[in-house]
């Protein structure tokens, strides 16, 4: 017995040691690739016949990395196809896939070296003839691989034509808005057009050789297998998971510095967060150029050069835990050539609070001398900490409506526009704020079993209520305001449509699959779709989105952005009503009436008329899919566009001027922020069109302050000024309703 006890404990001792040593290799992504489409065809919703799928898995990552087709040749798809199209997916079954990814990597590789180096070539040695009547394509998406190496050098000289032409015209414009204006040109000591271009292919070329390594590789190959089951089916590498996490909690570790990669290599400090790391240390400053990173401060490792390094790559050595050093070897903004300091930073946790939910209330005179209160929302995302549940978006949407409604608010806005979603038990537990008890999604798994998501609390506002939307609210934004349109609850308000994401998506730990003596390390995360999610009324958001009640113009309904534009979307369809789904009386929403006031605005917009004009034009390029490079035919299209705008823009400063005038007799804005919140006392009243609090102190763009545009008055941009008018329309008319004896809610 004695005997046993000593053997088992050594043999647990020899697993943990091999355990341990597994743990600390690098996984194998050929296995890792095998068990990650095991788990697509066990987990996906779609059930796809993975055995027939390898020429699209081949096409999507040949898509991904030469989306442009100047790459690629057809010989080099003709050989792709014919070495690995119809068996990739035995392929990777076989744990034999890396090779294949790596083999056209490293053919892609190949041809990025030879355009570039064709690239410099001409920038360096060539006079380009913009007088010639020549043309390429703005979208080569459908066009046809190039047959062979000289057709592909022959399209990529026309691109280095078109960049040299317009890195020109840019620079002629800015210099004639700066002498129009009476300011410095800022591009006056900028380097040459063609030597600041052969720095942007060195970025792009160190990016493609230099900066990638077998792990990326691996990523960007099993990324293209998992999208090519969906869209949001997705590969992340340990690396992207990081930061994914970090974005769905709204605060990440690191110093508190927003980058951007400049054309010569170094990055550049553009913003600094107010009371971050950098911040506090003070050292750091707005414009400072980083060229090297020591990730472990004062500890073992070594300055890592940084130079044309991707972005996402220096935020990782910048990143760490917290209360560790990271050290910064960085030329000072407006110091002398080749000056640099060493600069130290503690790493500590950033609230990204810009992406916080907020709140503001509107005072608006009513033309009877009966004031309304109009409370505004806005939720960037839904966001949530998955790992301490300590950050979570519908805590502070309550606390933000419980302050609003002890304020008195008549009517409130849900802005919910560029609002990507998130995570689904947030919205579900936010519907509750707005509604009775009942159905807020309906859920269904690859079996067609479907479960119904109710929400759970008395509602905490029950008065007047419009949702904004626009082409970028997906997912969890499309369950919210779909269930209240569903509920009869809100008038749903924006674009055409919202994206169209009606799909659910779980991340799964593939290392916790691999077989147990092998390596994880690093082996990543499949994001997987495992169900679609319906509305209350039976109707899934997939690829149509949800409908607004009132359809405001907007600029993308001319372009390609939605659900139903991604490759391979799975299909809208419908299921049964939801059981015990009573929803409210729609007469009780006005709509015909709202529409109508809406309408009237609308057709006597300036504003929208113009949004109606570029569109049309938009679509018209589109179709056209031209670019000249003639100098003389781009002038005169630019002096065109840049006529069109000065007018409007004449017209826009003289009609906001009285906007605003009449925004400063009627209107009054009060400022609620969580910090306002948690700090109780009175409302804050601001100056919307002023200059307000920032979290992040922004590096000056001297290029953009040339852009004399007007601000919109009160910033309210037109969908958002036509959302609260609408707000306001049903405050008025239910307020009379009521009154009247015509409403029982």
């Amino acid at each position: 017995m004695k005997f046993s006890r000593i053997r088992s404990a050594a043999l647990a001792v020899g697993l943990t040691a091999t355990t341990l040593t597994a743990c600390a290799q690098q996984a194998d992504f050929d296995e890792v690739g095998r068990q990650m489409a095991i788990m697509l065809q066990n987990s996906h919703f779609a059930r796809l016949p993975f055995n027939d799928m390898g020429p699209r898995f081949l096409e999507d990552f040949i898509r991904d990395l030469d989306s442009g087709k100047v790459y690629f040749t057809q010989a080099d798809i003709d050989r792709f196809n014919r070495e690995y199209g119809e068996n990739l997916s035995e392929m990777i079954m076989k744990q034999d896939s890396m090779r294949a990814a790596q083999d056209i990597y490293d053919t892609f590789k190949k041809r990025v070296e030879a355009r570039v180096a064709e690239a410099k070539k001409m920038l360096a040695s060539e006079e380009f003839d913009f007088t010639k009547s020549e043309s390429l394509q703005r979208s080569r998406k459908d066009a046809a691989w190039p047959k062979d190496e000289a057709e592909a050098m022959s399209i990529w000289r026309q691109q280095i034509k078109e960049a040299v032409l317009s890195e020109n015209l840019r620079r002629d414009m800015i210099a004639k808005l700066a002498e129009k204006q009476g300011k410095p040109n800022p591009l006056k000591n900028d380097k040459d057009p063609k030597e600041k271009l052969a720095l942007r292919y060195e970025r792009f070329h160190h990016s493609v050789v230099k900066d990638v390594d077998g792990e990326d590789v691996a990523a960007m190959f099993l990324s293209a297998v998992a999208r090519s089951f969906d869209p949001h089916t997705d590969y992340m590498s340990t690396r992207e998971m990081d930061r994914f996490r970090d974005g769905m909690k709204n605060e990440l570790v690191g110093i508190g510095a927003l980058l951007q990669g400049e054309e010569d290599g170094a990055t550049k400090i553009m913003g600094i967060v107010v009371g971050g790391p950098a911040d506090k240390q003070g050292i750091l400053k707005l414009n400072d150029r980083v060229v090297a990173v020591d990730p472990d401060g004062d500890g073992p490792k070594e300055m890592v050069d940084i130079m044309f390094m991707k972005i996402d790559k220096v935020v990782d050595l910048i990143r760490g835990q917290q209360g560790t050093p990271v050290q910064l070897k960085a030329e000072p903004a407006g110091g002398a050539p080749g000056e640099t300091n060493l600069i130290s930073i503690v790493r500590d946790k950033v609230a990204l609070k810009d992406e916080q939910a907020s709140a503001e209330i509107i005072e608006m005179k009513g033309k009877d001398g009966e004031n309304s209160r109009l409370g505004i929302i806005t939720l960037p995302s839904f966001y949530a900490d998955f790992d301490e549940g300590k950050v979570r978006c519908s805590v502070d949407v309550e606390r933000l409506l419980e302050r609003l409604k002890d304020e008195g608010i008549d009517g409130l806005l849900l802005d919910l526009r560029n609002n990507g979603g998130g995570a689904l038990e947030e919205v579900r537990r936010m519907t509750g704020f707005f509604t009775r008890r009942g159905p807020v999604v309906q859920v269904r798994n690859t079996f067609g079993e479907i479960q119904v998501k109710e929400s759970e609390k008395e509602p905490i506002y029950d008065g007047p209520m419009i949702v904004l939307t626009d082409k970028s609210s997906a997912s969890a934004s499309e369950i919210l305001a779909g269930a209240l349109q569903d509920n009869h609850r809100a008038v749903v308000v924006g674009e055409s449509s919202t994206f169209g994401k009606g799909t659910v998506q779980q991340p799964m730990d593939i290392g916790r699959m691999l077989p147990f003596f092998k390596a994880r390390n690093k082996a990543g995360t499949l994001k997987v779709t495992i169900q679609k999610f319906y509305r209350p009324s039976g109707s899934s958001t997939q690829k149509m989105g949800v409908i607004p009640d009132v359809v405001l113009p907007s600029l993308t309904d001319a372009l390609e952005v939605g659900e139903a534009f991604l490759d391979h979307p799975l299909e809208h369809d419908m299921i049964r009503k939801a059981p015990d789904f009573v929803p409210l009386k729609e007469e009780q929403l006005f709509l015909p009436r709202i529409k109508e006031l809406s309408e009237e605005r609308v057709k006597a917009s300036k504003d929208f008329a113009y949004i109606s004009e570029d569109i049309s034009k938009a679509k018209a390029r589109i179709r056209d899919n031209k670019v000249s490079l003639n100098m003389a035919d781009r002038k005169k299209e630019l002096d065109e566009i840049d006529q069109q705008q000065q007018q409007r823009n004449v017209e826009r400063k003289a009609r906001f001027a009285e906007v605003q005038k009449k925004d400063k007799e009627q209107l009054a804005f009060y400022k609620l922020t969580l910090d306002d919140v948690e700090k109780g006392g009175d409302l804050r009243a601001f100056d919307p069109s002023a200059e307000n609090e920032q979290y992040m102190r922004r590096a000056k763009d001297e290029t953009a302050e040339l852009d004399d545009t007007p601000q919109w008055p009160s910033a309210l941009d037109p969908h958002k000024r036509e959302g609260v008018m609408i707000l306001n329309d049903l405050v008025d008319i239910t307020r009379n309703a009521r009154m009247a004896g015509l409403l029982d809610r």
